[in-house]
């Protein structure tokens, strides 16, 4: 098979559809059941685990996502734990609880929110996004991989195919470099607290 079919049959999304997330609350064993049956096809090696409940228990410790009642996780925390599944890849602890602090305080409970938007709508409208933008990131990979075979036309067999696999993993680490210094920028601009917030703060303490 040619690099770039197998590059069209790696490059899936494993996405949890809006209307799979079950409506009933769930213990730890069927949560991490849940999404072992949903993103067992994004696991490097058959042997890994989408998520335990080592993983789980630790993300309510350090206020991922909030503690589960009466041992039982309800529709929004499954929610809150897809996306940290998709974050942990990329971004550290403390920036996913920084991102989805905001999240829970604003649109957890549905009761609260004046403009009518709860949990479940945020997932559909982001499904909706994601499942649209994932052509045009297999676009963009499948650009990546013609450049990287055109690079070294000069060799043949094995010498040629080996720099031109290195290219590939290249060029694409270095595009999730970059996507992640912005991620990373924009978490420090957006999530953490201003200057002027913390004057205030300050200020209010000295008073």
């Amino acid at each position: 098979m040619d690099i770039k079919d197998y590059i069209a049959q790696w490059c899936k999304l494993d996405y949890i559809l809006p209307e799979d997330i079950p409506d009933i609350e769930l213990y730890m064993d069927q949560v991490t059941t849940f999404m072992e049956q949903h993103f067992s096809n994004s696991k490097r090696y058959k042997e890994d685990k989408t998520l335990t409940k080592t993983m789980i228990n630790n993300y309510t410790k350090h206020k991922l996502m909030p503690p589960p009642q009466k041992k039982k996780y309800n529709k929004n925390q499954i929610y809150l734990l897809i996306y940290i599944y998709y974050f942990k890849n990329i971004l550290s602890i403390s920036d996913i609880q920084k991102l989805l602090n905001p999240l829970t305080e604003h649109f957890y409970q549905s009761s609260s929110i004046s403009n009518k938007v709860d949990f479940p709508q945020i997932y559909q409208s982001l499904y909706e996004l994601e499942h649209e933008h994932h052509y045009k990131i297999k676009e963009s990979i499948e650009e990546t991989v013609e450049l990287a075979l055109s690079a070294f036309p000069d060799l043949e067999g094995t010498d040629k195919e080996l720099l031109q696999n290195f290219t590939i993993i290249a060029l694409l680490s270095y595009d999730i470099f970059l996507r992640k210094q912005i991620i990373e920028k924009m978490i420090d601009n957006l999530y953490s607290p201003k200057i002027s917030d913390t004057c205030e703060s300050s200020n209010k303490k000295k008073n």
